[in-house]
């Protein structure tokens, strides 16, 4: 790209934010009665797009409410990938600082999840890792086994709010549960067999994925599991995780590198 064209597209984005172009080619566009209907079809295209990224969000605030916001990031924050279904990986943070929504503690918990559904539903197939694998296994073997988390798999831990609840209940269009059970959750995201699904997950299966995306043995990240929940059953945990496609073999390639540590 030539430094030419690079700053003629700075000033026309700089230009669709409404900032006064500095390029003269931008400056005679600006000036065409056209340019402001194509600055608000850009914009309400980007609106658009984060409505259709972040259901349980909109849902849960309103149309008005969610456009507004979203038209303030978008001015801030334009598209950098031409595939709109990854636009807005910092939304859940924009929401988490908003003012508006300082009350709303849990919204930038809840676009968290819908930003992990996006990225569940675009990722890379994968295999997961077949159960009976370890049917022979001796203990100390296991111990010793790395293992990686799933393509697809996305995974949050939020330590005192129902987040999972709220965005599960906002996702699928359904009524919250009335009292809600003010407490942690934890979810996993998950796309298989063509489609993206969810499951609860407790500190400790969270803090297992966390290892073994980090690496770590078997051994190593059952460990880091009891250390986030010391009474949950560890078996348990770990044929959760398995039957629910959220663990992938390590290659050969990835193996070594993991032993290598």
């Amino acid at each position: 790209m030539t430094s030419s064209l690079a700053r003629f597209q700075d000033a026309f984005v700089a230009a669709l934010d409404g900032c006064a172009p500095l390029d003269a080619r931008v400056a005679a566009l600006a000036a065409q009665p056209g340019f402001a209907v194509y600055r608000n079809t850009v914009f309400k295209g980007c609106v658009d797009a984060l409505a259709a990224n972040f259901p349980a969000v909109a849902r849960l605030v309103g149309k008005a409410w969610f456009d507004a916001a979203a038209m303030e990031y978008a001015r801030h924050t334009p598209p950098e990938d031409a595939r709109l279904v990854m636009y807005g990986a910092t939304f859940p943070a924009f929401l988490a600082d908003c003012e508006a929504a300082r009350e709303l503690t849990w919204l930038g918990g809840v676009a968290r999840l819908d930003r992990l559904w996006c990225e569940a539903h675009t990722a890379a197939d994968d295999v997961s890792l077949d159960a009976s694998a370890f049917v022979s296994l001796a203990p100390e073997a296991f111990e010793r086994l790395r293992v990686r988390t799933h393509a697809s798999a996305r995974w949050a831990w939020f330590d005192a709010q129902p987040v999972r609840t709220i965005w599960s209940a906002n996702r699928a269009g359904d009524t919250m549960p009335d009292p809600l059970d003010w407490r942690g959750e934890g979810v996993l995201i998950l796309r298989r067999f063509g489609g993206v699904t969810w499951a609860s997950l407790g500190p400790g299966a969270c803090a297992m994925l966390d290892a073994c995306a980090a690496g770590a043995t078997l051994g190593e990240a059952s460990e880091r599991a009891l250390s986030a929940e010391p009474r949950a059953d560890l078996g348990a945990w770990f044929a959760d995780l398995v039957s629910h496609g959220a663990l992938a073999p390590a290659t050969p390639g990835e193996a070594n590198r993991s032993q290598s540590k």
